[in-house]
């Protein structure tokens, strides 16, 4: 296999369009020639060389152009025009626009469902936490329809290798500064299939300005999919950059139908059946002042719509939802979710009020009452020197107990939820925000007045209010989503 066959090199969508200079009647030669290699790379046959292509018929050309034309919605007349020379001035992406079905030939796509990836290299333009989350959002928009799942790994050689590097960057693509080409990446495929890398002499953003690295990794990561250029002005994968708000970005539809013809539907897993009902016991008295046993196990309420946590946090990647003495816990190790007693597994600890995971200290800690515990990430197991009173942390001694806590993992902080107010606490500086408590409503604007549990989950915050959880995005201080806690636990 030719080099040209096996690098099915995708060049990234490039920088906003500018209005390109009015185009005189008669093209100069420095426009003809962008003509004839505009058409070589976008429409020409694979491996011919551009010299080969200024040698073929007039009317060869005038084919080219026409399925350019065609491709682009201009008139076709197979003759160059000011407006088709607009176009090709304009900023693009550099893979070739003739393919079937939004497909590469022969249609290459991964045979396995857990897909990893690894980032080698970051840019300097955003913490290597936005990028982090940034990346998993982008790869999100596919998860989210498609029966593959995606997890990052931080050594060794990943599925798809992802670096941020200008210039030549170790393939045979070099990156040609700020506003050229802003990324490419290569089909599916064994060895260097599905790597992607990211032009860092841009001005990488999560906004409008500069580049938005969402949108631009979610297009590469299209192409590393399976997924050709779209003639749908509307989709992610139409050949040029074009920013849309990425408030709540949703794959698009012509997307959506593209990948699934490839990989199929992203189908729920079904609801287990429902036991046979039991006979109605025979009526005994109730007691006078009836209590609620907090260790019962949870097991019935696991697909309850109205299913309350008590806790929730995510350790080393896996999720755990706390509840009445008990843990469920959904791993991507694992099928399925397992229901475990607490103190059978931190024997200290009987309940879980809260806790949260700190991931670049490796460490997660949990709460019970007026004390808490730390908990090694990666061995589950307490850390010396616990337990630990609440009030260490610049928490009042008159709280009996916490409602929730989650760390942010983009500002750095902690916070603490309790009633209908919360606490900042600063991780690196390991004290309390001056200003605090203030009250939840008024900074977290469409979650409520208190918080039950609260996680962090590729770059979502989720805050659980009895049954009710709202998935919410911190950069922008909205509700994305309303969901019900019991969806966490493969009910459906």
């Amino acid at each position: 296999m030719s080099p040209a066959e096996f690098w099915i090199v995708l060049l990234g969508c490039l920088s906003m369009c500018h209005a390109a200079p009015t185009v005189a009647p008669t093209f100069s030669p420095q426009e003809e020639n962008l003509a004839t290699d505009y058409l070589s790379q976008f429409y020409g046959d694979v491996g011919m060389t551009n010299s080969t292509l200024r040698s073929l018929s007039n009317n060869s050309f005038s084919q080219d152009l026409q399925a350019m034309q065609a491709f682009f919605g201009l008139e076709v007349t197979g003759v160059l025009n000011n407006e088709t020379v607009e176009v090709m001035k304009a900023p693009r992406c550099g893979v070739s626009d003739i393919s079937r079905y939004g497909h590469f030939p022969g249609k290459p796509k991964w045979e396995k469902r857990l897909i990893t990836y690894r980032i080698t290299q970051y840019t300097s333009d955003l913490t290597q936490s936005q990028v982090d989350t940034t990346i998993a959002q982008a790869f999100k928009l596919y998860s989210d329809v498609i029966p593959l799942d995606f997890k990052q790994i931080y050594s060794g050689t990943a599925d798809i290798m992802i670096l941020f590097k200008g210039g030549y960057h170790g393939d045979f693509y070099p990156f040609d500064g700020r506003g050229g080409v802003l990324a490419h990446a290569n089909s599916p495929g064994r060895n260097q299939g599905g790597d992607t890398h990211f032009d860092d002499d841009e001005t990488w953003t999560l906004t409008q300005r500069g580049v938005n690295l969402l949108l631009v990794a979610a297009h590469e990561f299209g192409h590393a999919l399976g997924l050709d250029h779209s003639r749908d002005r509307r989709a992610l994968m139409f050949p040029t950059y074009q920013y849309v708000n990425t408030n709540g970005y949703r794959l698009p539809d012509d997307d959506r139908r593209g990948v699934q013809a490839l990989y199929g539907s992203r189908t729920p897993v079904p609801k287990p059946p429902k036991p046979e009902p039991r006979p109605d016991p025979e009526p005994e008295p109730e007691p006078e002042d009836p209590t609620e046993d907090p260790n019962t196990n949870p097991t019935d309420e696991q697909c309850s719509r109205d299913l309350v946590f008590d806790a929730a946090t995510s350790i080393k990647g896996d999720l755990y939802f706390f509840k009445s003495g008990y843990y469920w816990r959904k791993s991507t190790s694992f099928a399925g979710i397992r229901l475990i007693k607490v103190n059978t597994k931190w024997s200290q600890i009987n309940y879980v009020d809260a806790a949260f995971e700190v991931p670049y200290k490796n460490v997660a800690y949990l709460f019970q009452g007026q004390q808490y515990w730390g908990i090694r990430a990666r061995a589950k197991t307490v850390m010396p020197g616990f337990p630990k009173s609440i009030t260490s942390l610049g928490l009042p001694s008159s709280l009996s107990k916490l409602d929730a806590a989650v760390h942010v993992t983009s500002t750095g902080k902690t916070l603490f939820f309790a009633k209908h107010k919360y606490w900042s606490y600063d991780e690196r500086s390991n004290r309390m925000d001056f200003g605090y408590p203030r009250f939840i409503s008024q900074d977290f604007p469409g979650i409520g007045s208190k918080v039950d549990a609260a996680f962090e989950n590729y770059g979502y915050l989720y805050f659980s209010d009895g049954p009710r959880q709202s998935e919410y995005y911190l950069p922008y201080r909205r509700v994305m989503r309303v969901l019900l806690n019991y969806g966490w636990l493969n009910c459906y």
